[in-house]
């Protein structure tokens, strides 16, 4: 049986929860047979692997590099991920530098194998263990994501903005960024509870807006502050509570349609018998 975690409660309080027993759970999901099994698989073999298609020949090996990224649900997609991995970074204009999400260009650089002047990460002795680790990390929010995506969508953020907010870039570049990831997307615009017509516009508008929320809720409109693991609960905070009230708000929507159609189905029948 694979792991199971344990979300007793919804919400804050149940995040809360998680956060609490967060080291306990995680190390009984890496405990689990199937994780070991992999892991021990991907230490075994990964230091033969000398191309792409030699990777994605190989379906337990490529379950942990895509699972890694965040990319599982790509792995029957094994010619396009090929087409991922050996398309050359440095080169503009390639197949990688055209696609939006990062975690394929993430895949890509992890690997090297689409230039031909990048040294293949097996010479590197902590290569393994940065892939093992980050293919611990991303089954275990996988599983809580079966369970609760909202608590996945909140591991996911916890991990994610810190390391935005430590990269050395602009502000503007680390906002793009949020719009552009679908997971920090999705946080931002329920925290904020943004209209689903909010995508639509302008670009440089949408962080306008973004940056405005943010500077009501903290007191910044920047990316950097959250290398603060205070303001990052704070946004997840706001998160959660946000999702309840549009739960609440969906449940009222849905009530009163129903209340209108039973409405409407007595007047009807009062009709019919002539009442």
């Amino acid at each position: 049986m694979s792991f199971q975690p344990i979300l007793p409660l919804d919400g804050y309080v149940g995040w809360r929860f998680l956060q609490r027993t967060l080291d306990k759970q995680q190390a009984a999901a890496n405990a689990a047979p199937q994780l070991q099994r992999d892991e021990a698989h991907f230490r075994e073999k990964i230091a033969s692997i000398t191309s792409a298609e030699d990777l994605v020949k190989d379906r337990q090996l490529l379950s942990v590099a895509l699972t890694a990224f965040g990319l599982q649900d790509d792995l029957p997609n094994r010619a396009y991920i090929q087409k991922v991995l050996e398309s050359p970074a440095k080169e503009e204009g390639s197949f990688i530098n055209r696609l939006a999400d990062r975690r394929y260009k993430q895949l890509n650089a992890a690997f090297g194998f689409g230039d031909t002047y990048v040294s293949w990460n097996q010479i590197d002795e902590t290569f393994a263990d940065r892939m093992v680790a980050a293919y611990r990390d991303q089954s275990f929010e996988v599983a809580v994501g079966a369970q609760n995506e909202s608590m996945r969508l909140a591991l996911g953020l916890q991990r994610d903005l810190a390391d935005l907010a430590r990269q050395d870039s602009s502000e503007l570049t680390r906002w793009y960024t949020v719009l552009g990831t679908g997971s920090l997307r999705a946080v931002f615009e329920t925290a904020f509870m943004l209209p689903t017509g909010f995508g639509a516009l302008d670009l440089d508008r949408q962080v306008e807006i973004l940056q405005g929320r943010m500077e009501q809720l903290t007191g910044s409109d920047t990316i950097s502050q959250f290398k603060d693991p205070e303001a990052v609960d704070t946004l997840i905070r706001r998160y959660f509570l946000a999702g309840q009230v549009k739960a609440i708000q969906d449940n009222a929507v849905a009530g009163s349609g129903a209340l209108t159609l039973l409405q409407n189905g007595q007047a009807s029948l009062r009709s019919i018998l002539g009442r």
